[in-house]
């Protein structure tokens, strides 16, 4: 979404839950660890909260430390899961 629209709609991936709900999905990466801070903007938090039950954040950690594949979590159905020090939720 923001390759297309630019970071105004503040969320950067338009999907959707298996049942074929709206998903809007924010993705915020460190370097450091989990409990580095992260710059999230108004635009962003505005749309989390107009759209609660579809905005989701992604936090991804420790990105360029280790040279492992991301985690998926839950795994969906046709995608391998590794284990990995990344966190998605």
């Amino acid at each position: 979404m923001s390759e297309e629209d630019g970071d105004g709609a503040g969320y950067d991936i338009a999907s959707f839950a298996l049942e074929g709900r709206p998903r809007l999905i924010e993705v915020k990466t460190t370097n450091g660890w989990e409990r580095t801070p992260f710059h999230i903007t108004r635009n962003e938090l505005a749309v989390a909260e107009e759209r609660r039950s579809e905005w989701r954040l992604f936090r991804l950690w420790n990105f360029s430390r280790d040279d492992l594949p991301l985690k998926v979590h839950p795994a969906a159905t046709g995608v391998s899961a590794v284990d990995a020090p990344y966190g998605a939720a």
